[in-house]
């Protein structure tokens, strides 16, 4: 079960239990690797989801603006 996510490269990584599970950019395949691989209870972020534009989005905000259109897909 995803149980943590950072921003990468423009995407979202996400980890099972801290082993790296996938990398996706699109909310449709976020949501589909959240829908594969099952939601923890608590889901943690890294700070580079508060801190984006470091990692590849224009805004600091874009990574968690796609993890929300992906949630909402889930």
């Amino acid at each position: 079960m995803i149980d943590f996510i950072s921003a990468d490269k423009g995407g979202i990584k996400m980890y099972d239990d801290g082993v790296f599970s996938a990398w996706a950019n699109t909310a449709e395949d976020i949501a589909h690797c959240l829908t594969s691989c099952g939601i923890a209870d608590v889901m943690y972020g890294g700070s580079s989801m508060d801190f984006a534009s470091e990692e590849g989005f224009d805004t600091d905000d874009g990574a968690n603006l796609l993890l929300k259109r992906a949630l909402e897909l889930v």
